[in-house]
């Protein structure tokens, strides 16, 4: 249980435990920092006008290549 749950996904995208975790919590934090400024543009539209789409592109390039076909729980 505990190997499915912390290791088998990282083994199966080449990345040890922490390397992962590292991954998974640069695109988390990037994706905060975006959802932050959408709603501040909510508040102010004539704020952060493309943050959120400029967000997506960017992850997207960044994530899209390392996409393995694997199921989540």
């Amino acid at each position: 249980m505990f190997a499915r749950l912390f290791l088998d996904h990282p083994r199966c995208v080449n990345e040890t435990y922490t390397e992962h975790l590292g991954a998974a919590f640069g695109v988390g934090g990037r994706l905060l920092a975006a959802s932050f400024k959408c709603f501040v543009h909510g508040l102010v539209p004539g704020l952060y006008k493309t943050a959120g789409s400029d967000a997506i592109i960017a992850l997207y390039k960044d994530v899209a290549p390392r996409k393995f076909d694997q199921p989540t729980l």
